[in-house]
């Protein structure tokens, strides 16, 4: 999967403070992602990720 860094992601299940998008600020073996909802930053492993993700927006289509 092609994930880079400031790219958005939309993900299958919401955050607990009610959030579905993440922010990217590290992408590799592991994430470092921020909630868009509570600002709250995580890191979890690729794998755990990527079956999780419904949509990506990269950070050059505009709309970001």
């Amino acid at each position: 999967m092609d994930i880079h860094v400031g790219d958005i992601l939309t993900m299958k299940k919401k955050h607990p403070c009610g959030s579905y998008e993440m922010y990217v600020l590290r992408a590799g073996m592991d994430f470092r992602l921020r909630c868009s909802g509570c600002a709250r930053e995580f890191m979890t492993p690729r794998n755990k990720i990527e079956k999780n993700i419904k949509k990506v927006r990269h950070k050059d289509e505009g709309d970001c």
